[in-house]
Order: C-alpha cells, then structure tokens, then sequence
C-alpha cells in the first residue's frame, strides 16, 4: 500500500517542493498503531516549517510509504522514492526493516535520518550517509539490565522468537549481568506455547520474564498465561522494547497488561517546544502520543535545519550531521559517531524504565532513568 503524499501547511506557495521520503509501517504485520505515531509527528513537523517559510520558500512534503515490517518491501520503496526524486529518507520503527532500508539507500547515495530503529549494527559498515535519533540498542538495553539488577533481578528468563533484533538484545543482556552473577535462559517460542512457558518459568526458577516476541501474538497469550499462574505471582515481566507503550495493549490486556516495565525514549519533564508538541499530537491522535510521535516530530525538525544549513543537495545533507545543533522535543540534538556505531548517532536521547500503573492504567510510572 501507498499512502498518498502528505503536503501539510502547503497552501501558502506553488513553489516545488522539496520532498522527503518516509518509511512507516502502517499495515500488519507490522506494527501499525507505531507507524501512525511516528507518522503524525512527522507530518506535524512539516506543517510547522512549512508554517514558517519552508526552506527558502519551497515547503516541504512527504511522500509517505507503507512498508508492512517487510524488509524486502522496504528497499524496494526506498528505490522508487529516490526515482522521485526525495532529497532524504526519514522515519521506519521496526529495526530489521529499518536495516534493509539504510543498506539500499547508502547504495544510492540518500541521505536517511532513522527515526526509531535501535538495532546497534543499522548498516554492515561505516557510512556518512545514514544517522540515527533512537538510542542504539546497546546503550537502552544496558540502562534496562541496570534496572533489574537494581530491583534484584539475576535469574532473567527471555521468551524470544527468531530475529537479529532479539538475539542482539538477548546478547546485551546476557553481557551486562553476567559480571554481577546473573543468568539468561532462553525460552525459544518457535517450539513453547504459552503454557509451556510458565512451566519452564518455575523449572529455572526465574524471578524475571522479557518478551522478546511480537505483538499482539505471541506477547499477549503469554501475559495472559503467567498473570493467571499462581506459581508465578511474584514473576516480574518485562518488555523492553516497549510494546506496553501503545493503547492497543492496554485495550487487550487491561489490568494484565500494567505493572510490565518497558523502555521509553522521554526526558522526566518536556520543555516547552515538547509540551507544545505533545499538546498539539494529543488533539490529532485517537489516544496519547507516544514516544515515537516525538521521534517522528524531531526528525523533520532535524531535516529542515540541515536542508536551511546544507541545501537540498543529498551529498550536503549527508555532509551536515556532524554540524547540526537543533533544539528537538526531548532535548538538543547533536550527532556523534560512539565506539561500534557506524552511523551518525545522536549520543544519546534520554532513556527511562517505566510501567503502567495499576491503580490507573492510563499513567506511566517512571522507575528507572539512565
């Protein structure tokens, strides 16, 4: 599926436009509820600076492309968008995909600025063309493992399904706490169903579950299967990359759903051009912005100043990450290159561990900061 262009905030020029590339998933199986987020703020972005003045006078436009957690889908929609003439690429949430995309656009020469991704190895080697606004799994995945040490958690069982986005993480995990005593049994949820898995949960004696698994399926039957285990009433589970995040979670589970700690990529307190976004994101959306909304506000944020800085010239946008300073929604935005990151890395946004609180569900409790 192609969505239809996305021009917000246009109606003051009939000057071209400088177009932009955007990959989202917006289709299962990806996660679609993820891609509308990181969708909304981009285009809230675009309608901001196209409000005022656009660059050089020329406003900005999406072309916006579906690419269904799909891999393959994805280098093929970044080969159509550079035949557009898009002078970058933004956005994609699901890592793998996210991969696929960076590869196929390096090799044509485009610029593209991720979104949300975190898969630490985002490209096979060093590339100018490619940054990053999500924290590389590696530095969120160690602030969770620091998390469950600190809530005394050493016996960690993973229920994982087959992916480089999971083992990367597993392999995070294991890394960090096997120096303080800590052990990592995997679960492999190509062979367990739901019920197997809380029977290998009492046999290791685990004292902590992460799902490293899709959803809805199989995240939620699992959930569902320990809550009503009553040998696992003290079972902590978790969900690191964040699925807890979104409301479709909260509407499946309910009060199974809270209490399940995630990563989130907010600061405690917005300041005010995040507040102002949020506000702005909560009247458009169906339910409460995301984290991801604010990654997709900032990466327009982003783009615009390199495109005012640079020019719209995909060499000189790809020249610009290492000079750009930008106030983003969450914080300012600078671009590094950290030791086994091989694409500019904005080092690093904030991270928190939160939950949904079970006295009120709709409300995130902030437990962890890193």
């Amino acid at each position: 599926m192609n969505t239809p262009t996305s021009t917000p905030g246009r109606e003051h020029t009939d000057r071209p436009s400088v177009l932009i590339g955007v990959l989202v998933p917006l289709s299962r199986p990806g996660w679609a509820e993820a891609g509308r987020h990181v969708l909304a703020g981009l285009e809230l972005a675009v309608r901001d600076a196209n409000d005022a003045g656009g660059i050089g006078g020329r406003p900005l436009e999406l072309l916006v492309r579906d690419t269904a957690a799909d891999p393959q889908k994805a280098a093929a929609a970044v080969d159509e968008l550079a035949e557009l003439g898009v002078v970058a690429l933004a956005g994609e949430y699901h890592s793998v995909v996210a991969r696929a995309a960076a590869a196929r656009a390096d090799a044509l020469g485009l610029p593209f600025l991720c979104s949300s991704a975190v898969l630490d190895a985002l490209t096979d080697r060093p590339t100018e063309r490619v940054a990053r606004l999500a924290p590389a799994q590696s530095h969120g995945w160690r602030i969770y493992a620091d998390f469950l040490l600190g809530a005394g958690h050493t016996r960690l069982a993973v229920a994982a399904q087959p992916s480089v986005y999971w083992a990367s993480g597993t392999r995070v995990l294991r890394d960090h706490l096997a120096p303080h005593g800590g052990t990592v049994v995997e679960l492999d949820m190509g062979s367990l169903t739901a019920a197997d898995v809380c029977d290998a949960l009492v046999d290791a004696r685990a004292t902590a579950l992460l799902l490293l698994v899709g959803h809805p399926d199989p995240a939620v039957p699992i959930v569902r299967a320990v809550r009503s285990d009553p040998r696992l009433t003290d079972l902590l589970v978790g969900a690191p990359a964040g699925q807890p995040e979104f409301t479709d979670w909260a509407d499946l589970l309910g009060d199974d759903g809270t209490a399940i700690p995630f990563l989130r990529y907010l600061p405690e307190r917005l300041g005010p051009l995040g507040a102002r976004v949020g506000k702005t994101l909560s009247e458009q959306l169906p339910e409460a912005p995301s984290f991801v909304a604010f990654e997709g506000y900032d990466t327009v944020t982003v783009l615009a100043a390199a495109l005012r800085s640079h020019g719209t010239d995909r060499s000189g946008i790809a020249a610009s990450w290492p000079h750009l300073a930008v106030e983003g929604t969450r914080g300012p935005i600078r671009f590094s290159r950290p030791p086994g990151i091989d694409v500019w890395q904005w080092a690093w946004p904030p991270v928190q561990v939160v939950d949904r609180d079970p006295r009120q569900p709709d409300r995130f409790r902030i437990l962890h900061t890193g």
